[in-house]
């Protein structure tokens, strides 16, 4: 038997082009496995092209080598720009958020930022989910001061109350223990407790010989709660002590001489269906500060926390009234 006879039978190919598609409907496993096409979801914002990956922190961009490269990648910058805008425009610096939870959902790093920047703008129900899935994903407890307020924030103080007593507060951080006092008074003041609340922010950080940048919101929130109680003496001693103390804290933050550099500015792209036109703006229309403005108004990354600094910057939301203060991890301002 010759060679040509030892090999299987091939049923000979029609010629034709190879590249035109089959008529023949897809395998079902081919159909199960296709991601279903949403027309109603929402477009991430766009990113300006200055903006790099290699501006968010080391310590982040660690935790995103999970992800593929250019995943990554455009995970860190859009988390830079959460960075960049959560005080001048939360609700961009939010749907930058989403769109890194869309494209990292398993990194809890991600639900963290989107956690923080939903309490920013006030939508505490989502900011709870955010933060719980955080929570969940990483073990830490480093948002717990958050996740309380959110409670509070939607009109459950006794669950906030309930979630503070969870934790080992032995085991937190300085800044983050005061947080969660200032948290947990404010919600004994929504339930009337004025003596409760006053005794929740007894903490050894409640110390007026040892001040730090973040016990300064402590001792306000501890001035309101002796208003509370009708101690205006005593409440007034706090408030200057406070105000002292901020005073001090940023005097020493002011530059020693200013120095100015002309550089480029960058203006952050609005997402439209339309081209932009090539004339000004209207008159009405509110213009965005350029990213190197938002830079110049203050360090991103920075501060003189106990945690080195915040992750995303300060915010003012404010879930209700008497609502407890504190500068958190990501430096969110819980004003009374």
């Amino acid at each position: 038997m010759s060679e040509d006879q030892k090999k299987p039978f091939r049923p000979k190919r029609e010629a034709g082009n190879r590249n035109e598609r089959s008529e023949s409907p897809r395998p079902d496993w081919e159909t199960r496995v296709q991601i279903p096409v949403n027309p109603n979801r929402a477009k991430s914002p766009v990113i300006p092209p200055e903006i790099q990956a290699e501006e968010l922190p080391l310590a982040i961009r660690v935790q995103l080598k999970t992800l593929t490269e250019e995943n990554a990648e455009r995970v860190a910058r859009h988390l830079t720009m959460v960075g960049l805008l959560i005080d001048d425009d939360p609700e961009l610096a939010h749907r930058h958020a989403m769109a890194a939870v869309a494209r990292a959902g398993r990194i809890g790093l991600v639900h963290e930022f989107a956690g923080v920047t939903a309490y920013n703008t006030g939508d505490f129900s989502l900011a709870l989910r955010e933060l719980l899935t955080h929570r969940r994903i990483s073990g830490s407890n480093d948002q717990i001061a958050l996740i309380a307020d959110s409670e509070r924030g939607m009109g459950r103080p006794e669950k906030a109350l309930e979630l503070g007593r969870s934790v080992d507060r032995a085991k937190l951080q300085p800044q983050q223990r005061v947080d969660l006092a200032i948290a947990l008074s404010g919600a004994r003041l929504d339930m009337g407790q004025s003596d409760l609340a006053l005794a929740e922010l007894e903490i050894p950080e409640l110390n007026p010989s040892k001040v730090f940048e973040y016990t300064v919101p402590l001792f306000r929130a501890y001035a309101e709660c002796l208003r509370e109680l009708k101690r205006d003496t005593d409440a007034k001693k706090w408030d200057d002590l406070a105000a002292r103390a901020e005073k001090q804290f940023e005097d020493k933050q002011k530059p020693d001489s200013e120095f100015f550099d002309v550089i480029e500015e960058i203006e952050i792209p609005k997402l439209s269906d339309k081209p932009k036109n090539d004339g000004q703006a209207n008159d009405g229309e509110k213009k965005r500060p350029s990213l190197e403005e938002i830079r110049k108004s203050r360090n991103t990354y920075g501060g003189d926390g106990a945690q080195g600094g915040s992750r995303v910057g300060p915010g003012n939301t404010q879930s209700g009234q008497n609502k407890g203060g504190g500068r958190g991890k990501f430096g969110g301002n819980r004003g009374r």
